[in-house]
């Protein structure tokens, strides 16, 4: 699944994941499943007909990821793998950074995010996001973290984050 919320140029996509990586050393952790979060940039793209025809939208740069995961062989919810990537260099994520409070409370720490979202741009070393998305992004973190806690659930009752069937050794079962 994949949600989005877009603004001027910037929103916040979400959805469901599974990964598995065999060159990782993950120990005895083996595979993840869980909710990406990330905000990212988005274009609108020159009409590709009419002035009536459907506007081509993309979704573009990633700014800042949180990844609510937690291996497969845990207790659903534990999220016992939760961390996030406060910057990115171009498309690949900085370190991973574990923080208890997103693992023991990802719905209140998402929605403290956005409610301080100038914080996390800083430390994202973003400076060109409008001040209106600013405004907005901070202003939707209700409904962000609604959908959060949506897919998490989703996640939790084993209807999402589901390994394919036809799975390798290398998996990454999502759109983001």
């Amino acid at each position: 699944m994949l949600w989005t919320l877009a603004f001027d140029r910037v929103g916040v996509v979400m959805g469901d994941l599974y990964f598995v990586d065999p060159n990782l050393d993950q120990g005895d952790d083996g595979a993840e499943r869980g909710v990406r979060l990330e905000l990212r940039r988005f274009e609108r793209d020159e009409l590709k007909g009419s002035v009536y025809s459907a506007v081509p939208i993309r979704i573009d740069a990633p700014i800042w990821r949180v990844d609510m995961l937690e291996t497969v062989d845990s207790t659903p919810g534990s999220l016992n793998r939760a961390h996030h990537h406060p910057r990115f260099h171009g498309w690949d994520p900085g370190m991973r950074v574990f923080v208890e409070e997103l693992s023991a409370d990802p719905i209140s720490w998402i929605g403290k995010q956005f409610a301080e979202i100038e914080a996390v741009l800083a430390a994202a070393k973003v400076d060109d996001v409008s001040p209106s998305d600013v405004e907005s992004l901070r202003a939707a973190g209700p409904a962000i973290v609604a959908e959060l806690e949506r897919q998490l659930g989703e996640v939790a009752a084993g209807r999402a984050g589901l390994r394919p069937d036809d799975a390798g050794d290398f998996v990454r079962q999502s759109w983001l």
